[in-house]
């Protein structure tokens, strides 16, 4: 059996690296990976606090932060690609047309 450390390590390196994709890269598309990561970080830990306590609240809530995260994806992706199409580019720092 993997001890729970192990996991915490994997889901805080997964965790830094959807941070740093966060803020380093300006590519809509990476950024929105980046963020992808980080959820799935989360969601390793809660399985993996929720395996070793013994109790399914953990398993269960990552269901529905994976059944928001489609959702999200859907939507997020839909809205890349029409500004993709309309701008022809989806660097984050060209996107100010999206101020009032």
């Amino acid at each position: 059996m993997v001890p729970l450390m192990f996991y915490i390590i994997v889901a805080a390196f997964l965790f830094c690296v959807g941070v740093t994709g966060v803020l380093i890269k300006r590519n809509a598309l990476i950024m929105f990976m980046s963020i992808e990561i980080m959820l799935n970080a989360v969601n390793l830990t809660f399985v993996a606090f929720s395996h070793s306590l013994k109790i399914v609240d953990g398993q269960v809530f990552v269901f529905f932060v994976m059944a928001v995260a489609a959702a999200e994806v859907a939507i997020g992706l839909a809205i890349i690609v029409r500004i993709a199409r309309i701008h022809d580019s989806i660097n984050v720092d060209r996107l100010n047309f999206l101020k009032w």
